[in-house]
C-alpha cells in the first residue's frame, strides 16, 4: 500500500485555518500512478467555478504500464465534497487573503483516494524566517538528546 503524499511546502508558505476532506474524479492509470507515488504538488490550486470546487496543476505521472489509453499528467480533477461544505468554503474565499491549496492525496480505509484541502491565510517572509527559527531550534534538540 502507497503511502500518503503531503504538500510540506504549503505548511511553510501558508497559516492552515481549516481542513476539509473530499474524494477527487480520477482515471484508472491516475490512481495506479498516486499509489506508486508519483504526485508533486508544485503548482497545485483549488478554485470555483459554478459552485463546483476543481484541482488545477496536480502533477500526476503517466503511467508507465499504461498503453493509449494512459492520461495526461496535469489537467483540471474535480473535488467532491457536500454543497454545505463548498458554500461554507466560499464564503470564507470571499474574505481578503483565503485560498485552498491541496495538503495531502491519500488512500481511505476503503481504498479510495481522497484529497485533503486546506483553506489558508498566506504567510509574509518575516514569518517564514519564525518558521525556520524555530524548526532549525528543535533540529538542534532533537540532535542534543540523541
Amino acid at each position: 500500500m502507497a503511502k500518503e503524499m503531503n504538500n510540506r511546502q504549503a505548511y511553510f508558505n501558508y497559516y492552515i485555518e481549516d481542513k476539509y476532506v473530499g474524494g477527487i474524479i480520477l482515471l484508472g492509470t491516475e490512481v495506479k500512478s498516486i499509489r506508486e507515488g508519483k504526485v508533486s504538488f508544485n503548482d497545485a490550486f483549488c478554485l470555483f467555478d459554478k459552485s463546483e470546487l476543481w484541482l488545477r496543476g496536480l502533477y500526476i505521472a503517466e503511467y508507465k504500464l499504461g498503453t493509449s489509453n494512459n492520461h495526461i499528467a496535469v489537467h483540471d480533477r474535480k473535488i467532491l465534497l457536500t454543497q454545505k461544505e463548498l458554500k461554507r468554503i466560499q464564503s470564507k474565499m470571499k474574505e481578503k487573503g483565503f485560498t485552498l491549496v491541496p495538503l495531502r492525496i491519500f488512500f481511505n480505509e476503503k481504498n479510495f483516494v481522497k484529497v485533503e484541502i486546506g483553506l489558508a491565510r498566506g504567510k509574509k517572509t518575516h514569518d517564514k524566517r519564525e518558521s525556520i527559527k524555530e524548526k532549525d531550534a528543535q533540529r538542534e534538540v532533537n540532535r542534543f538528546i540523541n
